[in-house]
Formats: structure tokens, C-alpha cells, sequence
């Protein structure tokens, strides 16, 4: 039962770093990133996300695809144009100005801590 409590503590502590850098690498690209204009074009067959195409303060063209999906509340049409900010060091790096979703990063987090505090109570309990 031990080994439950090991592997409850290790996801947890998983999904806890992956919330907190996904909130640390979207406020680092928003604050130290280049703010473009990038043009919306038709997803990837099998892809849902559509790809992102901008020109860097260097003049080189980037296309990515789109670190988020489409919603109603931003429905990304072909054709469109997005704001995003993009890594001076790695322009593949892109955040959608608009389309950020920290309540995901959170929920990772609060799930990873709880499942953390689950793992160390059934530990400390069969120990």
C-alpha cells in the first residue's frame, strides 16, 4: 500500500510542476516577448488547432500551430488575424494575446497538491 501512496505523491507532484510551469513560461513570453500580428491558416489534416504564421522583428517568417484550439470564444477563422507574443530566443515559444488559459495551469496545480497531501497522508497513515 506503501507503493499507492508513493505513485499518488509522485503524480501529484507531476501535474503540480506542470501547472506551475505552464503559468511561468505564459507570463514570461507575455511580459518579455514581442507583441505581432499573425495570420490565422486552415489547421493540419488530424489537427483541430489551426497554424499561426508571423514575421519576427528580424523579418523571419514563423509558422506554429496554435497553443490553443479554437472556441466560441475565440473561433480563430482561416483567414483571421491574432495577436500573439512570441520568445525573442525561441519564436516557436507563442502565447495567443486573448486565448491564455491560467485556470488550466491552476487546476493542474490545486489537483497536483491535493493528490501530493493524499500520497503523504496515506504514507504517514500505513506507516
Amino acid at each position: 500500500m506503501i507503493v499507492l501512496a508513493a505513485f499518488t505523491a509522485m503524480g501529484g507532484l507531476v501535474a503540480l510542476l506542470a501547472g506551475a510551469y505552464g503559468l511561468q513560461r505564459t507570463r514570461r513570453v507575455r511580459v518579455a516577448g514581442n507583441v505581432v500580428e499573425a495570420l490565422v491558416k486552415p489547421p493540419q489534416p488530424g489537427s483541430d488547432r489551426p497554424l499561426l504564421q508571423f514575421a519576427t522583428g528580424d523579418g523571419q517568417v514563423i509558422e506554429v500551430v496554435s497553443p490553443v484550439p479554437a472556441s466560441k470564444r475565440l473561433p480563430l477563422p482561416a483567414g483571421g488575424v491574432v495577436s500573439v507574443a512570441y520568445d525573442t530566443e525561441d519564436p516557436r515559444e507563442t502565447v495567443l494575446l486573448g486565448g491564455e488559459r491560467p485556470g488550466v495551469d491552476r487546476t493542474f496545480m490545486i489537483a497536483g497538491a491535493v493528490l501530493v497531501l493524499a500520497g503523504m497522508v496515506l504514507a504517514v497513515s500505513l506507516g
